[in-house]
């Protein structure tokens, strides 16, 4: 996520403030999940620069399934969900409702099911402005596709944040439903 970071940084040209979080635990349990470090993060940015300061989150495989989970907070205005690991019916969990999510998604990933990312997309959808890029060669690990993943993730936080125009296949994918192939 140090790439994506700092594109997000580079594409921002210091208007925003990007910050990475390390989870304070592996996984996912019924104990603890990765949406109470979000959440952490949340009230820290809040703290720091005011509670109306508007926030896109973005996380890969888990890390996009707590950001899509913890936009409920208020701040946040987007969610960039990179090669995430979620399920249809996270939509049952949380009363998302208008905010920007977009998916990216490798179509060769094997570790996090394409087919989930789309069931939620579609489900998210009904209230929210939700686009889907899909990467033809992409794999979870983002290694080989890095360049797409990375300015996708840029496009849509510079836009979501800043109101600045996002580039394609960003801007074909909010402007519909269907997914957007790439690559």
């Amino acid at each position: 996520m140090i790439p994506v970071a700092r594109r997000i940084a580079r594409a921002g040209k210091r208007r925003l403030a990007v910050y990475r979080l390390l989870n304070s635990y592996r996984g996912w349990d019924t104990r603890h999940t990765p949406v109470e470090d979000a959440h952490w993060a949340l009230d820290r940015v809040a703290e720091r620069y005011g509670a109306d300061v508007p926030v896109c989150l973005v996380g890969h495989s888990l890390g996009g399934r707590a950001s899509i989970l913890a936009a409920t907070r208020s701040s946040v205005r987007g969610v960039v969900a990179l090669a995430a690991f979620v399920y249809a019916n996270d939509a049952d969990r949380l009363p998302l409702r208008d905010r920007r999510v977009l998916f990216v998604h490798g179509l060769r990933d094997r570790i996090a099911p394409v087919q989930r990312a789309r069931a939620l997309a579609a489900r998210l959808a009904a209230r929210n402005q939700v686009g889907f890029v899909a990467i033809r060669n992409g794999k979870h690990a983002m290694l080989a596709e890095h360049r797409t993943f990375e300015r996708a993730a840029a496009d849509f936080v510079t836009a979501t944040l800043l109101g600045t125009a996002p580039g394609s296949p960003v801007a074909e994918a909010m402007d519909g439903p269907e997914p957007v192939e790439v690559g």
